[in-house]
């Protein structure tokens, strides 16, 4: 994301049943994951993300600082927020996504009467 990029709220997908914070967290994280979000990417300030998604600022401080204590964001006094440029941060975020995955992806097997490896298996067949 170029510095001069500004954040809309149709870049993310809103749950009002969850608290904002959580999903900018996890939506955020989601792009650094997926590389949509490069190490070294500037990220638009906590005010100017507040005004362009319309949320209250201490929201996005939360989410920063929550990125933050995952150390996938760095903060540089008077340069900004920028994705972390350490490659195991990043992995290690990659890793605990996938885990979480195959973890739901298990409850729904089990919840159909499968194992994990039975559910990959039959969404693998062709009919």
């Amino acid at each position: 994301m170029p510095p001069d990029m500004i954040w809309r709220i149709d870049d993310f997908q809103i749950d009002p049943s969850r608290p904002l914070y959580e999903q900018f967290v996890e939506q955020i994280r989601a792009m650094i994951a997926k590389g949509k979000l490069a190490p070294g990417t500037r990220l638009p300030s906590v005010r100017e993300t507040a005004s362009s998604l319309r949320v209250n600022p201490t929201t996005i401080m939360k989410t920063y600082q929550e990125l933050e204590r995952q150390s996938l964001l760095v903060t540089y006094r008077g340069q900004g927020t920028f994705v972390t440029n350490e490659e195991a941060a990043i992995t290690r975020s990659r890793r605990e996504l996938a885990r979480s995955a195959v973890a739901r992806l298990e409850e729904l097997a089990q919840s159909i009467g499968l194992t994990l490896e039975q559910f990959i298996a039959l969404a693998k067949e062709e009919d």
